[in-house]
């Protein structure tokens, strides 16, 4: 997944403070939590029995007594739990975990004793109660109705948590005292918070059910934040992701990059445990309080209440879901979402609020990050938008010109909910903290590890980079050096420049690239923003490493160095080309590219006929068509690479290639074709699937550079669409199929093992393979006489039609949150010289 909020978890890192708890005769702390769901209850009686001396619990179900007084023993008391008395020894620190058991209630006369050794489904109320729901819960959605418009504002505010006053004493802080004037008490959790980055949004919302489309018109957009260094429209992406809004009508609820178990799931009663509580007066309507509770602690699910009407319409009023503390989810401390639903005359379901607040921590004793996603909707109705053509716009959300530059009075007139003067001086907190030289340069640090660029001033003009590039090495090349850089739009927003130099200390070449873009919409600051429309002229001269392609990374990647061979199957590559590319906002692209190339030879790879004389080089002109779809998809921007935020969105691309014979000394006409798909599959909390197809074909005969070699990954990382354990050229066909598929099972086994379970680890399988063939008129060695075929390297050898390459990989995710180990087994064509039979292979990455 994409590192955005890890990269804002490195600056909370730095905040580290110690715990001092205050000694007392007496203290007793802990916390109370419901014994079937283990959510924290609020608002508990806790008195020491003799002195009478008590508090309650606070919305976390947390308490402290300090006393001096002689007591016997501690009462927990709560409506609707049975009390509970402790015998806690008199002096010192006590720290309790207390679970109180639910009463036994009469609902709709059925006794229900909610204990978790005596559930079961069969026979079971609370079960019956919850299918009901189920069954109707499509029944008064707003979207049966041909038209839904409705007004929503988003509030997301990221802050240091638990900023206490401890922090003052810190060496750390010592020259950031004046941070302190800008803490804040969050109003959910009663605890100390520095804010850091609050985000505020205004949309319009239209909904027609046939032909069914759903347009969001941000009319108001206003952000302030430590990650104002980062691509905001990207970083928009990533945040609307992690913070989805929820849905627990469906059957998955999708939050943190990860999928929950809707407690209204089809497979709700067999994955969850329910209990009917007590009753309870919401606005004036008498609802039952419905419990619930994963069977598996670890497991993806929630705990939690829906409070529903006694009514035949099994109406849900209010939502309240947090996360077990056992659960199998990193980083997260507590996640609790509130929801809030009003019925409409017709009687519609209509929310009217969604509220999500997580607390982070990276490791623990580190300084813990707050994060608060508030929602709210209103001006709700069902008649046809006045503007009918906002159907007709391009893409699912469409953003006003000056939605960016509304002025202040614009938010005070508009926002749902007021923002606190604290909130609203973040602005002011950057600025001081910017004053400060450690915070400045920390700063600058960050933004080059994620953007991969130097950047040259305040507005620069021209970048620096990518630095992953600038030192490196291969078996051709020996060490590689390499600099390079790119223009910005505060050079100019429309023309843009990019290019480098490289040099290799074995084969003594200097390598490089110079490309001229212009785009036709006017760019913030890179010519790469979404949705690119432009025509650029490149020219380059470069190693080409046949056989060896990367999605995400550049070639020379400093990660990518080290190998498990020599990866001498390279030619050198002088590349000449226009091309044209459009995006538009609804996931479809298209591009057309002319180039003119010229391969030149090695001593690994020859150009050599099997009558004849070799060729030391060729030269081709070619024309490629290139067709993508990707409805729905999100991915972060860098200045380089688009990274996928998530891959739930189908990605279709084709791609079409036509040799032109004679247009500048070309010699060959060729035609090739090449089509994939990838897509992730979720199995709800059971983990998900990715999936890549690929197949291609070239048509015509030609010399085996212009063929399919397949992608051989030499290095000792985990690449998608690539090969772990086959040679560079050990095959080369004229078409193929395969296939990538790798199931992250999210912990379903490990999660029940004792001990083994508290690791969180997860496992992973994967399973890649390609049916290729070569057809009788691209085989050298059937054509011995000709010159226009050249004999393949020795090491190549034949792909048994019937017999495809795969290999096979299983192994552990999630160690140590960040790492995944893989061992990766070749299946077929074992006994070619040469190869790898198996092997480990690692990948790291941040995942929830």
């Amino acid at each position: 997944m994409s590192k955005r909020i890890y990269i804002i978890s490195l600056f909370c890192i730095c905040f580290l403070f110690p715990y001092k708890a205050v000694a007392q005769s007496t203290v007793i702390t802990g916390i109370v939590t419901d014994s079937v769901t283990n959510e924290p209850l609020p608002y508990v009686s806790v008195f020491l029995k003799g002195p009478q001396v008590g508090v309650t619990t606070d919305d976390e179900g947390r308490f402290s007594i300090k006393t001096s007084s002689a007591f016997s023993k501690i009462i927990f008391t709560s409506l609707g739990y049975r009390g509970k008395e402790i015998s806690v020894k008199r002096g010192g620190t006590h720290t309790l975990e207390v679970k109180l058991v639910p009463s036994t209630y009469d609902v709709k006369e059925v006794i229900v004793r909610p204990k978790r050794e005596r559930y079961k489904r069969k026979g079971n109320p609370a079960v019956d109660f919850v299918k009901n729901i189920i069954e109707r819960r499509d029944q008064n959605s707003p979207e049966n109705h041909d038209y839904y418009n409705y007004e929503q504002y988003d509030k997301l505010t990221l802050a240091l948590n638990d900023f206490s006053e401890e922090q003052k004493k810190k060496w750390l802080f010592k020259k950031f005292q004046f941070i302190f004037d800008y803490v804040d008490t969050s109003e959910v959790s009663g605890k100390p918070i520095l804010t850091v980055s609050i985000k505020e949004k205004i949309a319009e919302n239209h909904y027609r059910k046939s032909p069914a489309s759903h347009k969001q018109q941000v009319t108001g957009i206003k952000r302030a934040g430590i990650d104002e260094m980062f691509n905001q429209e990207s970083l928009q992406q990533f945040y609307d992701e992690v913070f989805k809004e929820v849905d627990i009508f469906g059957n998955d609820v999708t939050m943190l990059l990860t999928r929950f178990v809707s407690p209204l799931s089809n497979i709700g009663p067999a994955f969850y445990r329910y209990y009917l509580m007590d009753t309870i007066q919401i606005e004036g309507e008498k609802c039952v309080d419905l419990a619930f509770a994963p069977f598996n602690s670890e497991s993806t699910g929630f705990v939690g209440h829906l409070y529903v009407t006694l009514d035949s319409t099994y109406f849900v009023k209010k939502a309240k879901l947090t996360v077990p503390k056992a659960i199998n989810l990193n980083y997260v401390e507590n996640l609790v979402i509130s929801q809030d639903f009003k019925r409409f005359p017709d009687g519609t379901r209509i929310k009217t609020k969604d509220d999500a607040v997580v607390e982070f921590r990276i490791l623990p004793g580190t300084q813990g990050l707050y994060a608060r996603r508030l929602s709210t909707y209103t001006k709700h109705n069902f008649s046809p938008p006045a503007d009918m053509s906002i159907f007709s716009k391009e893409g699912r959300v469409i953003v006003d010109e000056m939605a960016e530059v509304k002025p202040e009075a614009f938010w005070i007139d508009n926002r749902h909910v007021a923002v606190k003067s604290k909130e609203n001086a973040v602005d002011k907190l950057l600025i001081r903290l910017r004053e400060v030289p450690v915070f400045y340069w920390t700063e600058k640090v960050i933004s080059i590890l994620i953007s991969g660029y130097i950047e040259t001033s305040k507005e620069s003009k021209f970048d620096f980079g990518p630095m992953n590039t600038t030192i490196s090495g291969n078996s051709v090349e020996g060490a590689r050096f390499r600099v390079g850089g790119l223009t910005t739009a505060n050079l100019n927003p429309h023309w843009f420049g990019n290019g480098y130099l490289a040099y290799g200390t074995r084969d003594k070449k200097f390598k490089y690239k110079a490309e001229l873009q212009y785009s036709f919409n006017k760019k913030k600051y890179h010519p790469g923003e979404f949705p690119v429309h432009s025509i650029r002229l490149m020219h380059s001269y470069d190693i080409n490493q046949l056989g060896q392609h990367y999605l995400y990374t550049n070639k020379d990647n400093v990660f990518l160095a080290l190998k498990r061979m020599e990866d001498v199957r390279s030619t050198y590559l002088r590349n000449t080309e226009l091309g044209y590319l459009r995006e538009h906002k609804f996931g479809f692209s298209y591009g057309l590219d002319l180039r003119y190339k010229t391969e030149e030879a090695t001593k690994w790879v020859p150009f050599k006929p099997l009558a004849g004389n070799e060729f030391k080089r060729y030269s081709e002109a070619e024309a490629e068509i290139k067709l993508r779809y990707a409805p729905n998809e999100k991915f972060y921007q860098t200045k380089g690479q688009r990274y996928p935020i998530t891959k739930d969105a189908p990605v279709f691309t084709l791609s079409h290639v036509v040799g032109l014979k004679g247009v500048f000394d070309s010699k060959y006409n060729y035609n090739r074709t090449d089509f994939s798909v990838r897509k992730a599959f979720w199995f709800s909390a059971f983990g998900h699937l990715n999936v890549m197809l690929q197949a291609g074909k070239v048509w015509n005969k030609v010399p085996y550079p212009m063929l399919i070699i397949p992608n051989a990954n030499l290095s000792y990382l985990i690449q998608q669409g690539s090969y772990s354990l086959m040679n560079p050229m050990e095959f080369i066909n004229d078409s193929y199929a395969s296939w990538d598929l790798t199931y992250f099972a999210n912990g379903i086994l490990f999660n029940r093992i004792p001990l083994v379970k508290y690791m969180k680890l997860r496992e992973v399988i994967s399973f890649k393979g390609m049916f290729g063939h070569l057809s009788d008129k691209n085989n050298p060695a059937l054509h011995p006489d000709s010159d226009f075929l050249w004999a393949f390297p020795s090491t190549t050898r034949m792909m048994d039609k019937k017999t495809p390459y795969m290999e096979f990989g299983a192994g552990l995710d999630n160690i140590f949150t960040i790492l995944r180990v893989e061992y990766v087994w070749r299946l077929t064509y074992r006994n070619h010289p040469g190869i790898d039979r198996s092997g480990v292979r690692i990948a790291m990455h941040f995942s929830f």
